[in-house]
């Protein structure tokens, strides 16, 4: 297979790739906190003695949309949104981890988790506690938590020093490896969820896209298949 028959090859591997990540992002349209994901291709390319270049090209990096997401109103009490850049802090077996999915609900022990019983960290980087016996609780723009006017704790709302550096994690969860600080400007709203950022006019549009690509690489491959395959017995026969 010559360098072209090579370059075919690394992007069809790329472009199964975008196909999956494509698939996920549709799969996730109603996840709640949802970033849309993306692949970068980069092409390696390496001087070969007597002979042209030999390129590949990979799909492997990942690129995640900080679009915001619509929100939402649900009414619930747990339940909450951030507007503009900002993300909540919880906490899991592996680390703190920033997200954007505010379901929330209050556990047995009275902490605050996510869906999954992981608690929510307020800006101390310590659990919170919330009341479980029907009182009214409150949430000030900065995250603060009250239950008639006394506080009970502020939600920790932070923003990555590397955003572009974050690592996803479990779906609507990241790690944020170069640290994080408060999220000033962010404003927390009670009662709302943010809503996946996926479009999915645009995911399917690029569905198709990446399909073609796909079948024409193949195609290609085939020919050149075939065309080395009538050289060889050209070869033998002579």
């Amino acid at each position: 297979m010559d360098n072209n028959g090579y370059i075919t090859l690394s992007r069809q591997s790329g472009l199964q790739r975008e196909m999956q990540v494509v698939a996920n992002n549709l799969a996730n349209m109603a996840t709640t906190g949802f970033r849309a994901e993306g692949v970068i291709f980069s092409e390696y390319v390496k001087p070969v003695e007597q002979g042209p270049s030999l390129s590949m090209g990979q799909g492997n990096i990942g690129k995640t949309s900080f679009q915001q997401g619509g929100l939402s109103q649900t009414g619930g009490t747990f339940d909450f949104a951030i507007e503009g850049d900002g993300y909540f802090v919880v906490q899991t077996p592996q680390g703190d981890r920033l997200t954007r999915a505010g379901s929330f609900a209050a556990s047995a022990g009275g902490q605050l988790v996510t869906p999954d019983g992981y608690p929510v960290l307020d800006a101390g980087r310590a659990p919170l506690f919330v009341p479980t016996g029907g009182e009214e609780i409150a949430v000030a723009a900065d995250g603060t938590l009250s239950v008639d006017g006394a506080p009970l704790g502020q939600m920790a709302i932070v923003s990555p020093l590397a955003p572009l550096e974050m690592v996803r994690e479990g779906g609507v969860m990241f790690r944020a490896d170069a640290g994080d600080e408060p999220a000033l400007s962010a404003r927390v709203l009670q009662g709302f969820v943010e809503s996946s950022n996926v479009n999915p006019l645009l995911e399917l549009t690029r569905m198709i896209e990446v399909q073609r690509a796909y079948e024409m690489g193949q195609s290609f491959l085939q020919s050149e298949d075939e065309r080395i395959r009538a050289a060889v017995k050209t070869l033998t026969e002579t």
